[in-house]
């Protein structure tokens, strides 16, 4: 698995404000990549909201207005899962590139947890669910936060 080798952050998000921006697609495991970030944010002392989003294409609009909007960063969390057509690339790099956009725009960080997937079985084991090998919405918020305190302590 891709989480060999993860760093430990000492996160604490006191005084923060993040928005955690959530496709609605594949539910299961987007609610557990949503459960993850949600337990790390509540955790580390953050204020967070939740907004829904209709999938991993719409999510860095969303992003921009919440940090234009003063939310110090953003979780981003999408599911996308390859099928038979083109469309998962095109989707996967959109989301991609879009959300790197947002925060060299905005100077703000996106905190990545847009999960591109082979089939649903690789998203339920990232997604923080009982039986995952890891959780990507809990180290998306731990990102989040922690590149938002280097940026306010330069």
């Amino acid at each position: 698995m891709s989480g060999h080798g993860s760093p430990t952050l000492d996160i604490d998000g006191s005084g923060l404000r993040v928005v955690i921006v959530a496709g609605l697609w594949h539910d299961e495991i987007s609610n557990g990549l949503i459960a993850g970030a949600t337990r790390t944010l509540e955790a580390a002392g953050a204020e967070f909201e939740l907004v829904r989003v209709p999938g991993s294409f719409e999510l860095p609009v969303v992003a921009k207005a919440a940090l234009e909007a003063g939310a110090d960063a953003v979780v981003a969390l999408g599911v996308i899962i390859r099928g038979g057509t083109p469309h998962f690339e095109y989707v996967s790099a959109a989301a991609t590139d879009g959300l790197t956009r947002v925060a060299l725009d905005t100077g703000k960080p996106v905190g990545f947890g847009v999960l591109t997937l082979d089939d649903e079985q690789q998203g339920l084991d990232r997604a923080g669910l009982p039986g995952s090998k890891e959780d990507k919405g809990r180290e998306a918020a731990e990102a989040a936060i922690a590149t938002a305190r280097v940026l306010r302590a330069l």
